[in-house]
């Protein structure tokens, strides 16, 4: 059933290809006595100053009801008297409303933070989602917050390229690259590498996820709150943790959901590995899911057959672009996306549907790359890319990835070379590294955290989220059995939802462990229902993102 075995082959191949050490660039020295204090300076600068909120800029796009401000943090915290960065945070106060009673006045819990991931993302739209039914209980309690992490969007960005080169294409995207292709793609991460230092110059190394842990508790001074009431998703699940062991008495609520590795030996290049090999799996659930519907797609009636069918689009598309713009490599980005999150399933499956009937224009639609969304996904990009090579040490051999990854493609081709192109410029990498930190709470050092995942969510596999279960003591792991959506906090598990609902709302939590039948596989859609669909409804943006 759904490809275990594969997976399992690809874990051991793993472990066998990963026996020693995985880098050996020049680390910085773990955080001590200077990153406390510069800490301690910015808390108590935050906690006087606090957040002015007001309107917020146009180019944000939020309505009147989200209101704005800024908190400063210093760029690096050994010198809190230095550099101050702006970080720009969006507000909705709680509506004190209770959805089940109108005539009830909920008393309010204080800020509840959110984080979506990357890193890279930013929540700053997060507030919205109060209106939400699922959402609404919470709204009624808790003032929602979203912001943009440091480098993220108006938050002292970052960036490694011209985001014009975002739009070169169509590119190609070898599940089994040449020997001259890997020779291209390693020239074009030195030049990225070389980008990020030159477009950032020293500051580069302080964006990291340590400071990012520092930022949240300076935004918690700011807001007001003496603990800290936080939900963080995929990355924002790692950093949250690292909040939770350098900040213990300052915690109030965590929810983690879809929890990372957080065991300093994963960060971040085995995180990468298995995270490939994961992806496999998920893949195969998607073609599997085709192939039970192949009266409504005509894609093939077995996962063998759609992939099959699948490959032979890609032939084509590297021939003749879908669009002028499509060719293999942005299929497969547009692909990748299965692998996150099963509601995106019926969409491409329509659109590679459509293709094969001679209509390439829904492939064009979905996978093109587009001017308007170039400037965010090139600051995307570099924050993932700073953060990730300076959390830890990296090879800085190309052999050494080169084997890995050649070993495991033989078993899990899917997203092996796309994983590498994407972390590759960590190799190169010109500012000094982290060493991670040992994320570890103690029996009774935090109250206890929330942490949800799905069996087979392949971005951060489930055996992570039992190592993040084991490393913060008194923590709750809520799973959801045979499903792979990754974020699953408020989506469709009814279940799911009433874990965190009462823990948010009351404190409630089940014993140590506890787990939810799986959501239902979507549904496939007709071309027609589509069309209907697009008249009327507008789609939650799903949290998370590339952990």
């Amino acid at each position: 059933m759904r490809a275990p075995a594969l997976y399992s082959v690809a874990g051991a191949l793993l472990l066998t290809a990963l026996t020693t050490a995985p880098a050996d660039s020049t680390t910085v020295a773990a955080p001590g006595a200077d990153e406390r204090h510069g800490t301690t300076v910015a808390v108590a600068r935050a906690e006087e100053a606090g957040i002015t909120f007001g309107d917020c800029a146009k180019d944000l796009e939020l309505p009147d009801s989200v209101k704005c401000g800024t908190v400063s943090v210093p760029l690096d915290y050994t010198d809190p008297y230095g550099k101050q960065i702006r970080l720009t945070v969006s507000r909705v106060p709680a509506t004190h409303k209770d959805p089940h009673n109108s005539k009830r006045r909920v008393p309010s819990q204080g800020a509840l933070v959110y984080n979506p991931g990357g890193p890279g993302g930013s929540s700053l739209h997060f507030p919205l989602i109060g209106v939400l039914p699922a959402w609404k209980r919470l709204a009624g309690a808790y003032d929602l917050v979203g912001y943009a992490p440091r480098g993220v969007g108006s938050s002292a960005p970052v960036s490694c390229q011209d985001p014009k080169q975002l739009l070169t294409g169509p590119t190609d995207a070898p599940t089994h690259p040449s020997e001259s292709y890997k020779r291209e793609r390693i020239a074009r991460a030195k030049a990225y590498a070389r980008g990020c230092a030159e477009r950032t110059g020293s500051a580069l190394q302080h964006y990291n996820s340590l400071n990012n842990a520092r930022d949240l508790d300076v935004l918690r001074a700011a807001l007001g709150e003496d603990k800290l009431t936080f939900m963080g998703a995929s990355y924002g699940t790692y950093f949250g943790a690292l909040y939770a062991t350098l900040f213990p008495s300052h915690v109030r609520r965590m929810v983690f959901d879809s929890a990372v590795n957080p065991d300093p030996a994963q960060i971040w290049y085995r995180s990468n590995l298995l995270q490939s090999a994961a992806f496999e799996g998920r893949w195969a659930d998607f073609r599997e899911w085709v192939a039970k519907h192949h009266d409504v797609y005509g894609l093939g009636d077995t996962s063998d057959k759609v992939l099959r069918t699948y490959e032979k689009v890609r032939g084509w598309v590297a021939m003749e672009p879908a669009g002028g713009k499509v060719g293999p490599g942005q299929l497969q980005e547009a692909f990748l996306q299965v692998g996150y999150y099963d509601d995106y399933w019926p969409a491409r499956a329509q659109a590679l549907s459509a293709y094969l009937k001679g209509n390439a224009k829904p492939l064009a639609e979905l996978a093109s790359p587009t001017t308007e969304a170039a400037v965010g996904k090139e600051n995307t990009n570099a924050v993932y890319t700073a953060v990730e090579c300076n959390d830890a040490p990296w090879p800085t051999n190309w052999a050494v990835w080169d084997r890995d990854n050649t070993r495991l493609a033989r078993v899990a081709p899917f997203e092996t070379w796309d994983n590498v192109w994407m972390n590759l410029p960590c190799a190169y990498w010109r500012a000094p590294r982290q060493q991670p930190l040992d994320v570890r709470t103690g029996p009774g050092e935090v109250p206890p955290v929330l942490i949800l995942a799905a069996e087979r969510d392949a971005a951060t596999p489930y055996d992570g989220a039992l190592e993040m279960h084991r490393r913060l003591s008194g923590s709750v792991l809520v799973t959801e059995r045979d499903a792979g959506t990754h974020g699953i906090a408020y989506g469709p598990n009814a279940c799911v939802n009433g874990y965190i609902d009462a823990y948010l709302l009351s404190g409630r939590l089940p014993e140590r462990r506890a787990s939810c039948e799986g959501h239902p596989e979507p549904k496939p859609e007709r071309p027609e229902h589509r069309k209907a669909k697009k008249l009327g409804k507008q789609t939650e943006t799903k949290p998370g993102g590339r952990p």
